[in-house]
Formats: C-alpha cells, structure tokens, sequence
C-alpha cells in the first residue's frame, strides 16, 4: 500500500500544475509555486507577473516590495479569486508610512483547493482532504533617492495536506528607479528566496526562486502604458509539451527552440491611463498559454483582463482569464483608506 504521503505529493502535484504558473509539472524543480500568485487583480489583467507598475493600488506591491511607498500609508486591501475545481484564494493587506522615506505593511493569504476524494490503491474512497496553503508576510521599503527606492518582503508559510504539514520561510527584495517626468518604471527583483524549516516527510521541497527584470512607460500625452517583465531568469531552456492535434499520427513533441524559450521569459501587458477614475488592462503570458495548451486550442489561453473603478473613498478592480479549456477564472480586489474613512 503506498503513503498517504505519496497519494498528497501527487494531489499537490496536480493543483500546482492547474495554477499554471512556474509548474512543477513542467519542470519539477520546486514546490510552493502558490508564492507567485499575484493578489492583485490590475496585475493579474496584465498578464500575472508585472514588477514595475507604478500605482498607488497596495496589492502591486506584493510583485516587487520596492513598489510600496509612504503614498500608501493606512490603505487596506482585500483580494478574492476563484480558481478552477474548487479553489479558492483569498488575502488581506495593510500599509502605514515608517517616517518621511520609508513605508511597511503587513498581510495574510489564503489558499484553500477545495475538497478531494482521498482513495486507497484499489480505488475505493476512504475519505476527504482539504490541503491549504497560508502565508503570512511583511514588507518594508525606503525611499534611497528621489527616484529609488528599495524594499523587502518576508513571507512565512504554512502548508497543510491531510495530517501532514510543512513551514517554510521566503523571502522578497527588490528595487524600482522610478522617472516620473518621463513615466518610466524600472525593476529588479530577487524573488523566493529562502527555504522549507519543517519538511512534510523526507524529501525537502524548495521554493521556486527567481529572479525578474520589468519595465514600464507611456509615451507622450498617448494615454495607454506598456509593460514588459522578463522572469524566470535563472535558466534559459524552458521546454513545453506540444499536445498535438489530438490524432494517433500526430504525438506530442517537446519544445525547446530560442524562440519559444525567449517568449515564455516575457509577460506583455498594457493599460489605459487616460483617467483617475477608472482603468482597462490587457496582458498577454505565453509560458501560460503553452504550459496550459491542449489539442483542444483555446484562443483566449495565455491572455488577460482586468478593469477597474474609484467609487467615492473605494476602488474596485476584477480580472478575468481563461488559462485551460476548462477553467475560467476570477479575481475582486476591494480596496480603501482608513483615514479618509474615518475623517
């Protein structure tokens, strides 16, 4: 009789390659590939990974802790996502200004998969599992100069699939040059640093590190900004499955050409700038679209959109993609200032 252990591995194997974000089902380097979620819903439209968006929305910061700034001190942001097959994620965050250049911020997210049939080798079903994944993080970052600033995030994560568990601990730094008379956003960031402290079992899992490269601009009085983030930075050949055309002639293929490999390195993104009171964003992710490809083709695979409103003293913003045939998936992002709540 195998594990529970082993039956768990697999499950998890399985909701990180549903994500469809750095898959171990792909790669099957590393675990806790949930850190690369995004809980912001502006991000997310703009393709899923962007470190240089300049905003004064919180929940952009968790993609490059250098994007946090004092401008944002007393906001609090809530963030809900519904995923496919009963995921559910959820978080909450909270800024306040540390001095004239400095700024922090605390936050807790929630990843629940749902509930899964738990069946013994023969196949009868034994029972129920509900595995979770919970991060609790600080940011600070500091003003350096007028135009660069520097931060660091720490997360702290607890893993629970069936009766096993795991602790682990990443952490975030990044820096972002910032030339507001020219609207130009550069970033760098080393993310996922760190490592488990409590193994599940044996085997040790480790965090999907990566280091990311953004840019940011819009040109002249043209209202729309465009973004470009290279990640996964730490190696070039990120081969895929080419599922085929679902024929007995027609097999799958790996793919692992210098074009394929440049395109899955690069997440596009672009966003409508033109008011202070609403914003439209589009993004574009090709490692998603192939590494969520199927025979089946699915056009909107691999892009995204997100719009948003300011209502009063709260901002609202959803996203929408379709990364598999069979998975639609949807984020809210509520978002506020407590002082200008109370005054």
């Amino acid at each position: 009789m195998i594990s529970i252990f082993k039956k768990i591995s697999a499950v998890s194997l399985v909701l990180y390659s549903l994500v469809g974000l750095s898959l171990a089902a792909q790669d099957g380097t590393n675990a806790y590939n949930f850190l690369n979620i995004t809980s912001s819903s502006k991000i997310y439209g703009l393709g899923r990974v962007n470190i240089s968006l300049v905003d004064d929305e919180l929940s952009t910061s968790d993609q490059n802790p250098a994007l946090l700034g004092s401008e944002m001190s007393g906001q609090i942001a809530l963030n809900y996502m519904h995923y496919v097959g009963g995921s559910n994620f959820a978080g909450l965050r909270f800024a306040k200004a540390a001095g004239e250049r400095g700024a922090w911020s605390a936050a807790v997210r929630y990843f629940g998969y749902g509930s899964i049939s738990e069946a013994l080798p023969d196949g009868s079903i034994v029972g129920s599992i509900s595995p979770k994944d919970v991060a609790f993080g600080g940011t600070y970052s500091h003003d350096i100069t007028d135009r660069l600033r520097g931060g660091i995030g720490l997360n702290m994560v607890y893993s629970s699939y069936a009766e096993y568990s795991a602790f682990a601990i990443s952490t975030d730094l990044g820096i972002n040059y910032y030339n507001d008379e020219r609207d130009l956003s550069l970033s760098i960031v080393a993310a996922n640093l760190g490592g488990q402290v409590k193994r599940f079992d044996q085997s040790y899992d480790r965090l999907p590190f990566d280091l990311r490269i953004g840019w940011s601009q819009s040109f002249g009085t043209f209202p729309v900004r465009f973004s470009i983030t290279a990640w996964n930075l730490t190696k070039w050949s990120l081969p895929y499955i080419e599922a085929g055309d679902g024929s007995a002639d027609k097999e799958p293929e790996i793919k692992d050409s210098f074009k394929s490999n440049l395109f899955r390195h690069l997440v596009f993104g672009a966003d409508l700038i033109s008011s202070e009171n609403f914003y439209i964003g589009l993004g574009y992710n090709y490692k998603t679209r192939t590494d969520m490809a199927t025979y089946s083709r699915n056009m909107l695979s691999g892009f995204s959109l997100a719009a948003g409103i300011n209502v009063s003293k709260f901002s609202v913003g959803i996203a929408l993609a379709q990364p598999h045939t069979g998975a639609t998936t949807f984020m809210l992002n509520l978002n506020c200032n407590l002082s200008e709540l109370i005054n």
